[in-house]
C-alpha cells in the first residue's frame, strides 16, 4: 500500500466480509488490496460504458414499436 493511501471506514455485510477475509487469506493479499482492485475495476467499467455512450451519441434512435416491426419484418420474431 502506498504511503499516500487514505483511510476510510466501510461497513460490509457480514457474509461479504467473511468472503473477503477468506479470499484475502487464500490469495495472500490484504482486504484493502482486494477492495481497491474491485473499486478500480468498477470505475474502469463505468469509464468504458461512458465511452460507449459517447461513441453512439449520434446514432439514430427508434421506438420500441419500430424495433418490433423491424424484427418482425426480418423474420426474427
Amino acid at each position: 500500500m502506498s504511503e499516500n493511501a487514505k483511510r476510510s471506514t466501510v461497513y460490509f455485510d457480514p457474509d461479504l466480509h467473511r468472503a473477503l477475509r477468506i479470499k484475502a487469506a487464500h490469495t495472500h493479499r490484504t482486504l484493502s488490496d482486494l477492495v481497491n482492485e474491485a473499486v478500480r475495476m468498477t470505475l474502469a467499467e463505468d469509464q468504458e460504458d461512458l465511452a460507449a455512450f459517447e461513441e453512439r451519441a449520434d446514432e439514430r434512435t427508434i421506438s420500441y414499436e419500430e424495433l418490433l416491426k423491424d424484427l418482425k419484418a426480418h423474420g426474427k420474431i
